[in-house]
């Protein structure tokens, strides 16, 4: 196996680290930084120079590099979120033109953010079960229902949801991927208490909500096959080796601080047999993406593989949670909430997230049933009464 991307690629990363010699250093100005490393074309490298991209070809070696690159510098890469990772590439594949010059631009900066309207009580892990309806009426769909789980909806402007648009269709055909504002009176935001003290998920009930007729991405009915897109994308977010290496990172941090038997818990044959399993998975991942990147290269896609690597990243996320837990002993048990500058009870949030992650993108034992049903073919599981 040869892990090295070779002498041209060599060449591009001294490029990009000159670039973060010459334009990043602390105290610089985010946005003004992200715009030149827009300019430069190592930021939004995918998406048209017209909707603030910076219009470069496919290449998944360079995406790579710039990651690992701007990481190592501890700049400020392209905006996390809903919004930027996951509605940006589905406008790309699935929108009209007019939506993609409205709201890409915007949602690239920040100024634009976006809920993911998808999950309902009694429909989760079986989305297509959705019951938020939407009649179009006098040049408007009138929405009613509920979502549930939605994230940081209180700090967002819009929404994507699947609604259930043609209620005679069958129950995958019925569904169309609609725009909404949710600033208006037919919508109610309202904020779920978390077991950690947080409010991050929010309830969203739409009375009467309205969003114009052509806000709707893909046709009448195809909502289901443009999620599988967005669901796409949204698991590359949360299966990327970044997030591991950063996590494993962490905790190694964690381990060098804490005290354990009166001495640094890093240097605890226990701990240290504990990191070194999480770096063989952390190691595992790391030749697992550059598997699905190679196939990308080729032209064959990712498959099953984005689902096992999402799959994988939950897993070492959870293992990772176990571990600092056990290090920080009674602060466990202590919320970060409401703390302007929490210790290391902010480890609770961490453990907190490693449950969400295995739901976000599809549960994990969904997951599981489809690599085995789908990927290696076998049985489907059997339900008995």
């Amino acid at each position: 196996m040869e892990l090295n991307y070779g002498p041209e690629h060599d060449t591009f990363r001294e490029q990009v680290r000159a670039f973060l010699r010459s334009e990043w250093r602390e105290g610089t100005n985010v946005a003004a930084f992200r715009r030149a490393a827009v300019e430069a074309g190592y930021l939004y490298r995918g998406i048209p120079r017209r909707f603030g991209g910076s219009e470069q070809p496919s290449d998944v070696i360079r995406a790579r590099i710039i990651s690992e690159e701007f990481a190592a510098a501890k700049a400020p890469g392209e905006i996390k979120g809903n919004g930027v990772q996951m509605l940006v590439p589905t406008l790309l594949e699935r929108g009209e033109e007019w939506q993609k010059e409205r709201f890409i631009a915007k949602t690239l900066t920040g100024e634009y953010r976006w809920a993911q309207g998808f999950s309902e009580p009694g429909s989760g892990s079986d989305l297509a079960s959705l019951r938020t309806k939407a009649e179009l009426r006098d040049g408007q769909w009138v929405i009613n229902g509920q979502k549930v789980w939605t994230s940081y909806a209180r700090e967002c402007q819009y929404m994507f949801a699947l609604i259930r648009t043609e209620p005679q269709a069958g129950k995958h055909d019925g569904i169309s991927y609609l725009l909404i504002d949710l600033d208006q009176p037919g919508v109610d935001i309202r904020p779920m208490k978390q077991i950690n003290g947080g409010n991050d998920f929010n309830e969203v009930f739409f009375t009467d909500a309205v969003t114009p007729a052509d806000w709707i991405v893909g046709a009448r009915g195809e909502g289901w096959s443009v999620s599988k897109s967005l669901l796409k994308h949204e698991r590359n977010m949360l299966g990327g080796i970044d997030r591991s290496e950063s996590l494993f990172k962490s905790v190694v941090g964690l381990a060098r601080r804490c005290e354990l038997r009166g001495q640094a818990a890093l240097l605890d044959p226990w701990v240290r047999d504990r990191l070194a399993a999480l770096k063989a998975e952390l190691e595992v991942q790391r030749c697992s993406s550059l598997i699905q990147m190679s196939r990308e290269l080729s032209g064959e896609g990712g498959g099953m593989l984005q689902m096992m690597n999402k799959l994988a990243q939950s897993n070492f996320a959870a293992a990772v949670a176990e571990l600092a837990n056990a290090l920080i002993e009674d602060d466990a048990l202590v919320s970060p909430i409401g703390n302007p500058r929490p210790g290391s009870e902010r480890w609770v949030n961490q453990y907190m997230n490693s449950l969400a992650a295995a739901i976000a993108g599809g549960t994990s034992n969904i997951q599981r049933n489809i690599i085995a049903e789908r990927g290696l073919g076998l049985p489907r599981e059997s339900h008995q009464e």
